[in-house]
């Protein structure tokens, strides 16, 4: 009997020594990496009601906290590594930044990670600053997640290069977040007010911004480069992007097929149609698919066989509670240790898009074309699939990008081709006129001219925008030019008085004879 106790007993050691917890596999970069934390508020938008939950007046302040995790290059320094305990602290304070209280679901949290809670990160807190500047990279977590969610990866990308922020997921009055467009269009604005933020910051170069999202994240970041043309490419770990087309649809201003900026997409392992079916057949998941209209910029999607939606957060991998539902929802014979080595080459591919696309590295550019086998991934673990941009998308922003690059004497042509992969595309008359004076005033007539001539193009009928073509190639004293243009606005409209003035100050001699 006693010898059957202390083998069980053996036994049972030797499993908890066997589970493989969750480990950062990959060395860091070249960098130290710092960590600092910020408590600040966006007071352009109000987060607590006026009462509390007791329904007495709110006595705090009622703007949008937004705790802001900054990790950044640093030098080398005696301070102790953060450990996962550490980090977890954090949680007391994400909504009231005075009075620190940990939620019932945090603690429910830590304690599911206590395995590896003393394991030692990256990050050294308040590190002094490396020299120089880089990039920018903010973190949009998944759905209510904290902000330091996948830290291992913020902070791997800080210690090759980059300064990487983050704060919590939260809808827009409540610390969790709603599945609808105003959790979406909070998170997108947490986003762009990070950005903005990073203005203060004098090691980032804000020139070069990429905006990376882990699930609910990974549709958020989409929505901020909607509107937010400081955004320069855009990371999705599994993002929503792809099961919520009909989000993006009901948005209205936000349009896949329109983008430029370049877009890196990972993939959980295979999802059946069947599973597709039963599980994403709501309106919000109806729509037309992100990833196929993203045609424009160029598209590298990675397929990660092994890994299941959650295993693209390394706070997840180190969650004992996710790993009791992990039977259920694993692909094939996949295991922990899978987990581990997909979640390695997530960052490894991450990190070249970044470089790739942030630093202009041609042997970045070159390992995301090559096959996951060229770049030695194992072939049961991940594969990859890159399609580059095709074309240039019908938006006024896209023609006048054209028109820069092709030069002001190809408008007619450049318009040409977007009509034909959007046929109902046209560029407003007003955006047009206001663009050819603008180009005006600024010593540019010649390119004022030619947008003139495309405007009195597309709107034959406007007796206005021939007068107007008629008065700029007065300026450009060219009188026989400017003769046909004011004959041409006094044909559509014959009660055109300034047309008619303008020809007398050109002699011209039909109209002397009237």
């Amino acid at each position: 009997m006693r010898f059957f106790v202390l083998l069980t007993l053996f036994s049972c050691i030797a499993s908890a020594q066997s589970t493989p917890y969750f480990h950062f596999t990959l060395p860091p970069g070249p960098h130290g990496v710092g960590l600092k934390v910020v408590q600040q508020y966006d007071y352009t938008r109000t987060f607590h009601s006026t009462t509390d939950v007791l329904g007495k007046p709110y006595a705090g302040e009622r703007a949008r906290p937004i705790q802001t995790l900054i990790w950044y290059p640093a030098q080398t320094s005696k301070i102790q590594q953060m450990a996962v305990s550490d980090y977890g602290k954090l949680l007391a304070s994400e909504t009231d930044f005075s009075n620190p209280s940990m939620s019932s679901r945090w603690q429910d949290w830590i304690k599911a990670m206590a395995p590896t809670l003393n394991d030692s990160l990256l990050a050294l807190r308040d590190a002094p600053q490396a020299p120089g500047q880089y990039p920018l990279v903010v973190y949009a977590p998944s759905f209510s997640a904290m902000s330091w969610e996948n830290a291992d990866l913020c902070e791997y990308l800080a210690s090759y290069g980059y300064v990487v922020v983050a704060s919590p997921d939260m809808g827009e009055s409540t610390r969790y977040m709603t599945s609808d467009i105003a959790g979406i269009e909070a998170q997108a604005k947490d986003v762009s007010f990070l950005i903005s933020y990073a203005r203060t910051l004098p090691n980032v170069d804000l020139s070069k911004i990429a905006v990376a999202g882990f699930s609910w994240g990974g549709i958020s970041n989409l929505f901020a480069a909607a509107r937010d043309s400081r955004i320069d490419a855009l990371v999705a770990l599994d993002g929503s992007m792809r099961y919520f087309p009909g989000l993006v649809k009901q948005a209205g201003y936000v349009h896949p097929d329109q983008m430029t900026i370049p877009l890196l997409y990972f993939t959980q392992g295979e999802i059946s149609l069947e599973h597709v079916y039963l599980n994403h057949s709501a309106p919000d998941q109806q729509g037309p698919s992100v990833l196929n209209q993203w045609t424009h910029g160029d598209l590298l999607t990675v397929h990660d066989l092994a890994l299941v939606h959650q295993e693209h957060s390394s706070m997840y991998q180190r969650s004992e509670d996710f790993w009791k539902d992990y039977a259920g929802d694993h692909k094939g014979d996949y295991a922990r240790e899978d987990g581990v080595a997909g979640y390695a080459w997530m960052c490894r591919y991450t990190l070249n898009f970044l470089n790739a696309y942030l630093k202009n590295d041609a042997a970045a550019a070159a390992f995301l074309r090559k096959t996951t086998a060229e770049n030695g991934a194992p072939p049961h673990l991940l594969t990859a699939d890159f399609q580059p941009a095709k074309g240039f998308p019908a938006s006024f922003d896209s023609f006048r990008f054209q028109i820069g690059r092709q030069g002001f004497d190809h408008a007619a042509t450049i318009f040409a081709a977007m009509q034909k992969e959007k046929p109902d595309f046209m560029l407003k008359e007003p955006t047009l006129l206001n663009w050819s004076f603008e180009l005006e005033e600024q010593g540019h007539l010649t390119e004022g001219i030619a947008i003139l001539r495309l405007t009195c193009q597309l709107y034959p009928k406007s007796s206005y925008d021939h007068e107007a073509l008629g008065e700029a190639y007065m300026k450009a004293h060219e009188s026989a030019l400017a003769v046909d243009a004011f004959k041409s606005a006094l044909t559509i409209d014959p009660n055109n008085q300034n047309a008619k003035a303008k020809l007398k100050e050109l002699h011209d001699p039909e109209q002397k004879a009237n």
